[in-house]
């Protein structure tokens, strides 16, 4: 899928869509994401594990916000450790294979793992499921509103910066999600997941901008878009799990112009990042 969009000004503002933007993160893991796992795989008996687990991993974990293939890898990967899982008689032949395709292939979406299924028909279920949940939330999650000050944020920021989303999410609920919420004609493009990974969707927008990494910031509420700034050169701003509508009354409180001026990165990123790496945990839920 092709991303372009026209620029206007000499800096770009990158931001992330779901437990950024929008308090999406638990409604897509509860509302959707959860109950068709235990539909396709038949886990009812598991339900506690299984949500315990995926709660950790997709909301509270180093993998917040990644890539779905590899946060369901890590799920099962966990809930395979469980006592509940080894008495439950159950057998997961596709984790082993999931675990593989997500570590060599480097594009992890559905045109690729349909191949890789064509060759390993126990990657069948997962597609399966992958397309299922797209297709739920588009029939049937309601309109979430935008976190408290967004809107207004980037009515100002629109003023001096490009605005683009970069997220992992489907294009055509992306444009759904950021329609409905009224935010749409406040961004020059909109970037998901049929375009490719964050650093390669930020590459494409930097390219389209023609501006230096020094002028390019990503605001996210994941490690996984922390890393994309990393291997693209560009500054970071997270929004804190829990203290979203804060997080962007400091960045525009202060954070903006300082990142306008040349001075975020030095004066203040680190103390940023570090407040949000101690909200994420790498210890998994024991005693299950």
């Amino acid at each position: 899928m092709k991303f372009t969009f026209k620029s206007h000004h000499d800096f770009l503002i990158a931001i992330d869509s779901d437990g950024c933007v929008f308090d999406t993160m638990e409604v897509k893991q509860h509302g959707h994401f959860h109950p068709l796992i235990m539909k396709q795989w038949g886990l009812e008996s598991l339900r506690h594990e299984v949500v315990t687990m995926a709660d950790h991993v997709n909301l509270h974990s180093q993998l917040r916000g990644s890539n779905r293939f590899v946060a369901l890898h890590r799920t099962f990967e966990l809930l395979l450790t469980t006592k509940a899982y080894a008495a439950s008689g159950i057998e997961l032949d596709w984790v082993e294979p999931l675990g593989e395709w997500v570590k060599s292939e480097a594009n992890l979406h559905h045109e690729t793992l349909k191949v890789a299924a064509e060759k390993d028909p126990r990657l069948q279920s997962v597609l399966e499921w992958s397309v299922a949940v797209n297709k739920d939330i588009a029939d049937n999650m309601g309109a979430v509103p935008s976190f408290a000050g967004v809107g207004e944020a980037m009515k100002l920021m629109r003023e001096k910066a490009d605005l683009v989303v970069v997220s992992l999410s489907p294009h055509h609920a992306l444009q759904s999600e950021w329609g409905g919420a009224g935010l749409a004609p406040l961004v020059d493009g909109i970037a998901g997941f049929d375009v490719g990974g964050k650093p390669y969707q930020l590459e494409l927008a930097m390219a389209q901008a023609q501006v230096p990494p020094e002028r390019v910031i990503l605001i996210g509420d994941a490690p996984g878009d922390l890393k994309a700034a990393r291997a693209c050169g560009i500054s970071f701003y997270p929004t804190l799990p829990g203290k979203e509508a804060e997080s962007w009354a400091q960045f525009m409180a202060v954070d903006f112009e300082l990142f306008l001026a040349g001075r975020y990165r030095e004066e203040r990123e680190p103390t940023h990042i570090q407040n949000f790496e101690n909200l994420l945990s790498e210890e998994p839920p024991t005693g299950l």
